[in-house]
């Protein structure tokens, strides 16, 4: 096995080879995805169609949860006979998992070839080069400076792009593994994002979303977020702009004038709120308590009346009782998020809670108090939708339902998905007012008008 430091100079040529990459987890990944395609073909390497038609193969991975990590390594093991039909098929683990497993990943799934973590993007050409003579590669060096300025432009599959502001995470909640996995914090400088702005918007991208870990913690020299969003806006050509995920701690007041005035970025905000308790809020280390939340939940619907909200919400972390649990209840029920990521607690190794809290609370109680919250929230989020009936939307077109080629879907601009029938001359990244006729719990269904 042959480990490559972060100082290794690389220039390997792609040669025309093919490279196929699948996509696990958060948006940051599709972003990096989106970054590893532009580095590769920057270097000579071309996008393959499927899988059985490349020469390199990357599946960039998510290591936020155990089941994830699962998935990952039951979908690596089933390209074993694609791999064995094509002895010099190149195949790479890369991002999360890979730093986080990079000890057992050859071990687990041996026809493996490179892994590669989320800040040795730019040398991947020339890892895979490396990986012709037979070795198993791993390049998984954490790099506090590496904001990849300056790389090739990243590709857009799309009328969306994304660009990471931000990557690496300061925070150190109980329960997280991404500063461990991604390093510590550190942003983007602005120049940078813009320009990979632009290069987006030439590829035909016109809804752009920046992306952090703390989106809002955003801070360049005397750059804040607010000041880097009215930047972004000034580029000819972008409708929309998006963010995720943001920190509530760290959501100004500056921020939030600037959503309202704005005429570019959407009504919508992801706002993890993890748990209703505010005993299990401090042993989270969130750094706020749920009347801190919901204070900031009104300063932001009072401002944006049309605002959509989502969330994400973990059950059963150590030590959670059912009085906890019932707060949590408690509180999705007042706040009333349109959606939610819903799951039970999974020990992430390196984590404080993983060193220092033992996962105490038994699995069924795990699962029963998880299928009682999903059930308030379906419930809450059929009622939201329910109540859309009738209201018509500005609807950006994303392209063709997965259902029907017949039909179109889009997003409104407080991000609810929205299907509607194919009109003449309607194509993607317009924007048609369209009245929602019909609802399921996660889909709005309506006609142009």
């Amino acid at each position: 096995m042959t480990t490559v430091s972060s100082h290794t100079p690389f220039h390997a040529p792609g040669r025309g080879r093919s490279v196929f990459i699948e996509t696990y987890g958060c948006q940051m990944n599709v972003a990096d995805s989106q970054l590893m395609q532009g580095i590769l073909e920057g270097s000579g390497y071309v996008k393959a169609d499927s899988l059985e038609a490349a020469d390199v193969i990357l599946i960039n991975t998510c290591a936020v949860r155990e089941r994830a990590e699962e998935r990952v390594i039951s979908r690596v093991n089933s390209l074993k006979p694609i791999k064995d039909s094509n002895p010099s098929l190149v195949l790479a683990v890369c991002g999360c998992m890979a730093e986080h497993l990079k000890d057992t990943l050859f071990e687990r799934a041996p026809m493996i070839d490179i892994v590669v973590g989320p800040d040795a993007y730019r040398r991947l050409p020339d890892l895979i080069d490396a990986s012709a003579g037979g070795d198993s590669i791993v390049d998984v060096a954490l790099d506090k400076n590496e904001t990849y300025e300056g790389v090739a432009d990243t590709k857009v599959d799309g009328i969306n792009g994304w660009i990471s502001i931000q990557r690496g995470c300061d925070k150190f909640c109980t329960f997280c593994i991404v500063p461990f996995v991604r390093g510590r914090e550190r942003g983007t400088p602005p120049r940078e994002v813009l320009r990979q702005a632009r290069a987006l918007v030439e590829q035909g991208a016109v809804e752009l979303t920046l992306l952090g870990q703390t989106v809002n913690s955003y801070k360049y020299e005397d750059v804040d977020f607010a000041d880097l969003l009215g930047a972004v806006e000034t580029i000819e050509g972008i409708r929309r702009i998006r963010f995720t995920s943001p920190y509530p701690l760290d959501f100004s007041p500056k921020l939030i004038k600037h959503m309202a005035a704005s005429p570019l970025v959407m009504p919508h905000v992801h706002l993890p709120l993890q748990s209703g308790s505010d005993r299990v809020l401090e042993v989270m280390k969130r750094g706020h308590t749920y009347e801190t939340f919901k204070t900031l939940v009104g300063d932001l619907r009072s401002a944006m009346p049309t605002l959509g909200m989502t969330t994400d919400i973990i059950v059963g972390f150590p030590g959670e009782t059912d009085d906890d649990f019932e707060q949590t209840l408690a509180a999705v029920e007042e706040i009333r998020f349109d959606s939610a990521f819903m799951f039970y607690y999974s020990e992430r190794s390196n984590t404080y809670a993983s060193r220092h809290l033992p996962d105490d609370v038994p699995m069924e109680t795990k699962k029963a108090r998880l299928a009682r919250l999903i059930k308030a929230q379906e419930a809450i989020s059929a009622e939201i939708f329910e109540s859309m009936l009738g209201t018509t939307h500005e609807v950006m077109v994303n392209g063709p339902s997965r259902r029907s080629d017949d039909d179109l879907v889009g997003k409104t601009p407080c991000f609810k998905s929205v299907v509607f029938p194919r009109a003449e001359g309607v194509r993607e990244g317009d924007v048609v007012s369209v009245q929602v006729e019909r609802t399921t719990s996660h889909t709005l269904i309506g006609k142009i008008v």
